[in-house]
C-alpha cells in the first residue's frame, strides 16, 4: 500500500471536525467569551484565551485570499492531481483557512467560493462567474 500524504490523522479533539467533514459539513470553533470564530480547531480561543469555545457549522462560503499553482510534487497522491491549487481562503464567519481550490475556473483574489468535500477533506470551488474584488 502506498503512503498517503494528504489525509489527516484525527485525534480525540479533532475527531468531531473530521467526522463532520466526512458527512459534508464544515465546522469551526466560536468563543463564548469574545464571540470570535477561529479555525483550525483548538481547545481555547486564540484571541482571548478563553476555554469557552464550541463547535459551529460554517456556512461554507469564502473568498479567495491567496493561492499558488503546484506543477510538481512527487508524493502520492499529488502526482495524479498535477497541477493543483493550494490556497488560503477567508471564511464568511471570519477565520482564514488553508485548503485546495478544485474544479474549473481561474483563481483571482477576492473570488467567491463554496466548500465541497473530497474524501472527507474540505476543498473549495470557484462560483460560476465569480470575479475577484
Amino acid at each position: 500500500m502506498t503512503a498517503r500524504h494528504d489525509l489527516p490523522e484525527p485525534d480525540a479533539f479533532t475527531r468531531m471536525y473530521w467526522d463532520a467533514a466526512a458527512e459534508g459539513r464544515l465546522l469551526i470553533r466560536r468563543c463564548g467569551a469574545c464571540g470570535r470564530a477561529h479555525h483550525y480547531p483548538r481547545e481555547f480561543c486564540p484571541h482571548c484565551w478563553s476555554e469557552d469555545v464550541t463547535w459551529e457549522t460554517a456556512s461554507g462560503r469564502a473568498t479567495l485570499y491567496t493561492w499558488s499553482v503546484v506543477h510538481r510534487n512527487d508524493l502520492p497522491p499529488f502526482t495524479g492531481r498535477l497541477p493543483y491549487v493550494p490556497a488560503v481562503v477567508d471564511l464568511a464567519e471570519g477565520p482564514r483557512m488553508m485548503t485546495e481550490i478544485v474544479g474549473p475556473g481561474d483563481p483571482s483574489a477576492g473570488a467567491e467560493l463554496r466548500v465541497g468535500f473530497r474524501e472527507g477533506i474540505p476543498v473549495f470551488r470557484l462560483l460560476p462567474g465569480a470575479a475577484g474584488r
